[in-house]
């Protein structure tokens, strides 16, 4: 095996980003075709529900896109240009990977606690007769039904036909046909796909993972063996016969790189080598953003050590509920911990911390400070309100600052 190229830790970095399309700022307006060529060029966009500031989906597009209208997201998944699946975890994913992941759905009981078998088998006549009320009615959310007086509250408490609507969804019996107030509405696969035949369109496993893996590498655009099976979840990922392959189809280049060693290139970036754009991008990341879902990738590739708290007990949180990484011309300099009070139009930041080692230049000052405003302002706030932040940064910025049209 040799190495064509010898690559400095930042360009891996910007090259990555490239991939991601989070190396330069957007160079125009956003349109409605966006949504969908951005999933694609991600692979994945993962589906949180949390809304303290915005909802991942939305702010990941945001990051990428600049402002636009959030319920174009919706309209691209009603569209039919996007459909709902469990690949990193709940994602949206274009719609023309779905023969990618339709073995998972033939195969349900491998899915952990995403199908509950159990479940499935005890309330068989109650899940056939939804399925014959939405043949009948057509598409449903879970809240169409009342709730099960019996059914206790909590994260898992779900009523029963919120249960039978995830289970035939997670075995690919009903699709998401679209969302309401971001509430799932799904509908009979067969009446979405009536011309989906398994025997004559579905993969096999093996040649779905081979697919998944190529999707990695391009989404990803350089990295690590070891980084490859995260994107799309995959167990037992035959990574180095892919490698091999891949390699061999002139897809993948291996390249030696600063501090991590050897790694591979997908070739679609090779033409960045010659002259590397600059980074110029400054943006805020969802905690479940493709650059730093995988926290081990994100701390070998960044040296950002980052772990998702909301689903931390509060007395065990470092830095907050919901913390944005900042990423600032090719690096991870910064965490937010960050709230939108909507009522009075006000982005909220609770704190604001620097990555060790980072320099506070005037660049750096403008930068995030028009990043957090645009942010802000795609929100609906008209102010920003730091109540904890370095005294570096609150001499320039202020505790309060209005934001300017």
């Amino acid at each position: 095996m040799t190495t064509s190229s010898s690559l400095s830790l930042q360009t891996a970095r910007h090259l990555h980003l490239s991939a991601q399309g989070l190396l330069r700022p957007p160079s125009r307006r956003a349109r409605l075709a966006d949504i969908h060529a951005c999933v694609r060029q991600m692979s994945l966009l993962q589906i949180d529900t949390i809304n303290v500031v915005a909802r991942s989906p939305y702010l990941v597009l945001f990051s990428r896109l600049g402002a636009y209208p959030t319920q174009w997201l919706e309209e691209t998944l009603a569209s039919g240009a996007l459909f709902e699946y469990w690949a990193h975890e709940a994602c949206f994913i274009p719609f023309e990977d779905y023969p990618l992941l339709r073995h998972r759905m033939l195969e349900p009981q491998r899915l952990g606690w995403k199908y509950n078998e159990q479940w499935v088998n005890e309330h068989q006549q109650e899940i056939a007769a939804l399925l014959n009320h939405i043949t009948e009615n057509g598409p449903v959310r879970a809240a169409d039904f009342a709730s099960d007086k019996h059914t206790k509250p909590g994260w898992w408490a779900w009523k029963p036909h919120k249960r039978h609507l995830e289970n035939l969804f997670s075995a690919g019996e009903l699709m998401v046909v679209e969302r309401r107030n971001f509430q799932r509405v799904y509908d009979l696969r067969t009446r979405v796909m009536p011309d989906w035949d398994d025997e004559q369109h579905a993969l096999s496993e093996a040649e779905a993972v081979q697919a998944m893996l190529g999707h990695s590498a391009r989404s990803l655009g350089i990295f690590r063996a070891s980084w490859l099976a995260d994107y799309y979840r995959l167990k037992r990922a035959p990574l180095q016969s892919w490698i091999k392959d891949a390699e061999a189809k002139g897809e993948i280049v291996c390249v030696e790189v600063e501090q991590l060693g050897e790694m591979w290139l997908h070739t679609s970036l090779l033409p960045l080598l010659d002259k590397m754009p600059s980074a110029t991008h400054t943006a805020l990341l969802s905690p479940f953003d493709p650059v730093v879902w995988d926290r081990r990738r994100a701390l070998e590739l960044f040296n950002f050590d980052y772990r998702i708290e909301c689903y931390t007990p509060a007395e065990k949180r470092v830095y907050g509920y919901f913390v944005l990484p900042v990423l600032h011309r090719g690096a991870l300099k910064a965490r937010i911990d960050a709230k939108m009070d909507r009522q009075a139009q006000q982005l909220i930041i609770r704190a604001f911390w620097l990555e060790p080692g980072v320099r506070v230049t005037q660049a750096f000052l403008s930068d995030v400070q028009k990043a957090i405003s645009r942010f802000a302002q795609w929100q609906g706030a008209d102010e920003v309100i730091v109540e904890n932040a370095p005294a570096e940064l609150l001499a320039v910025w202020t505790h309060r600052w209005v934001i300017n049209d």
